[in-house]
């Protein structure tokens, strides 16, 4: 029963790596919107491992690698598919292969900076309040969010524009900047400036989903890091 309930966490993460999987497969048959919804269930297993984890008090070493390793998937490889994808079908003339490369090393920052992300992560156990560099998975939802959006809200995205969103996620994946977690530490005043902000956030993602539903979801990744850059601001 025990090594039952030890390893239920990572059934979890293991489901998280599926839905990668079977994003991948979505994504290069080219359904898009499919491919992206498997990464917001992805996203919603990933939030729920770890907190599972903490609820059985059954952490580990291997559950911490093994969720590195289905993020890496879900939120790192998924996301690069879907930008070569998007920007393929965005650009009508077709260069050939050095065409079909210049897209693939740009949509590839993803990952590979993701790569870079999830490592720093990894050695770095200050990041539990906080965390240094927008996470992973925040960054995978706003990319898997762009082609639901276009599918069903009629929206035409650019080259330019999708470009600009592959370098400028990359650049925030690894930048040095404090970005607040929702998780509570323990022994944190629950009425801290950082509360306050938590809750703001939370209350904004809702009346933004109820509103513009997946529209709302890159103004809540970029509302994200607006709080957090004002918290930082006024510690």
């Amino acid at each position: 029963m025990e090594r039952i309930k030890k390893n239920i966490p990572n059934l979890i993460t293991l489901g998280n790596l599926t839905c990668g999987l079977l994003s991948i497969v979505l994504g290069l048959e080219g359904n898009l919107a499919l491919a992206g919804a498997f990464i917001f269930y992805g996203a919603i297993l990933d939030f729920f491992d770890g907190l599972v984890a903490r609820l059985l008090k059954v952490s580990s070493e291997i559950g911490k690698q093994l969720d590195s390793m289905a993020d890496m998937v879900t939120f790192g490889v998924v996301p690069g598919i879907l930008m070569y994808q998007l920007i393929s079908m965005t650009n009508e003339n077709q260069l050939g292969i050095s065409y079909e490369l210049t897209i693939a090393l740009i949509a590839f920052l993803i990952p590979i900076f993701s790569a870079i992300r999830l490592a720093k992560f990894n050695v770095d156990s200050s990041q539990t309040s906080s965390f240094i560099g927008l996470p992973t998975p925040a960054a995978a939802i706003f990319i898997a969010s762009l082609p639901i959006i276009e599918a069903n809200y009629g929206v035409k995205l650019s080259t330019e524009l999708l470009i600009g969103t592959t370098v400028i996620l990359s650049l925030l994946l690894v930048a040095e900047i404090p970005l607040f977690s929702l998780k509570i530490s323990k022994g944190e005043n629950l009425k801290s400036q950082l509360n306050i902000i938590r809750i703001l956030f939370l209350i904004s993602c809702v009346i933004l989903l109820l509103v513009f539903h997946f529209v709302a979801i890159p103004f809540i990744v970029i509302l994200y890091i607006f709080l957090s850059i004002i918290n930082n601001l006024i510690k």
